[in-house]
């Protein structure tokens, strides 16, 4: 009995030692920082972090904030360069083309090997949609799409539906009867 004591009292005590050290309350104690506040933290002792290359706040465009898509917004929230629609191509290219097709005709890889096929983007329904419309369909998905939100930043959704849009232009106007 008394050797089962020495050999637990150890282990017992080395448990007492360690179990403190479980109890650190460090995001529990910090106490919030005020914008532009102090903070010993950081070199210039400031809250504030200046703001990243490229990010915008919701309220820096108005109305029609990057973030804020909506079904009904006619045209993009920044103006469309060639370097825009550049990295729309890129990102439709890595993102949208195995489901939606290179051309946007609904006929990618993923829809050839059996899964159901996207809509075609050179419909008359999505012809006549605004530009907002893909951004908002990529932002929330739309029947078996599932959302691009967590995948694709919203500067890249915009870039990607200025892209789609430049790609039916480029296949011309819409034959009277034809259905495409």
């Amino acid at each position: 009995m008394i050797r089962k004591i020495s050999i637990a009292l150890p282990a017992l005590a080395a448990a007492l030692l360690l179990l403190p050290a479980g109890c650190r309350h460090d995001m529990y104690d910090r106490y919030a920082k005020r914008p532009d506040g102090f903070n010993g933290t950081f070199a210039d002792e400031n809250a504030s972090r200046p703001r990243l290359p490229d990010t915008v706040t919701r309220d820096q465009l108005g109305t029609t904030a990057i973030t804020e898509a909506t079904n009904s917004m006619t045209s993009a929230p920044f103006p469309i360069t060639m370097q825009v629609l550049q990295r729309g191509r890129e990102r439709f290219n890595i993102d949208c083309s195995p489901c939606h097709g290179i051309l946007g005709d609904g006929n990618g890889m993923v829809a050839m090997r059996g899964f159901p096929h996207p809509p075609n983007y050179h419909s008359d329904r999505l012809l006549r949609a605004p530009i907002g419309h893909f951004v908002y369909v990529m932002t929330n998905g739309y029947g078996v799409m599932f959302s691009y939100a967590d995948r694709v930043s919203p500067r890249d959704r915009w870039a990607i539906a200025a892209y789609i849009r430049a790609l039916q232009i480029a296949a011309g106007p819409p034959v009277p009867g034809a259905t495409r």
